[in-house]
């Protein structure tokens, strides 16, 4: 490799770094702030990530394990209001966590709607695997779960508690997963 291939890809390695380090501190975060971290210009940096989520989604891939880890811990559990009251509390936890990233990342996909695949589908691969024991549903009953399940197991529904109905972090993370238990059990007792 050439001199200049290094120095590209040791640009780019520093500006991952700095965004990671942003995100590790549970910062705001900015192209700007990345760019003074990194020790780049602006211009630099979104010569490398053409925006923020793009960026985000690099930092973030690999940080949140797998849905089928993430679930392991109830994958014994043939109790899908348990199963998708575990998948809730993780999805937000994790969330919450990285909480100044994942607004970040929602701002970024709501003002740049044409970039598809920049916000990471975890809640869908969650909720799939939370409901493999769920049989008896009729098809399109259990297209409606997982929808309305969408919904509610999402980063958007946990910064609406959060920040409109000014519940603490807790509270709605307790209060998504107990919506999510009752829409589970709502449909797993309609189809009995």
């Amino acid at each position: 490799m050439s001199t200049r291939v290094h120095q590209k890809e040791r640009t780019r390695q520093a500006i991952v770094t700095a965004a990671r380090e942003i995100v590790a501190a549970g910062e705001e975060i900015t192209m700007p702030d990345v760019a003074k971290r990194a020790l780049v210009s602006e211009a630099t940096a979104y010569r490398y990530f053409p925006d923020l989520g793009s960026l985000l989604r690099e930092v973030l891939a690999g940080v949140w394990d797998s849905p089928e880890v993430t679930m392991a811990p109830v994958a014994d559990c043939d109790d899908a209001v348990r199963r998708i009251s575990f998948a809730t509390e993780a999805l937000l936890r994790e969330v919450l966590a990285h909480e100044a990233a994942v607004r970040a990342m929602i701002a970024t996909s709501i003002t740049r709607p044409q970039l598809d695949g920049l916000r990471p589908a975890r809640r869908i691969g969650l909720i799939d695997i939370a409901l493999r024991p769920v049989s008896g549903l009729d098809p399109i009953t259990f297209q409606q779960l997982k929808r309305s399940l969408a919904v509610v197991i999402s980063a958007e529904a946990l910064f609406t508690l959060m920040d409109l109905c000014e519940l603490l972090p807790d509270e709605a993370v307790a209060s998504a997963a107990a919506t999510a238990r009752s829409l589970t059990h709502a449909a797993l007792a309609a189809s009995r």
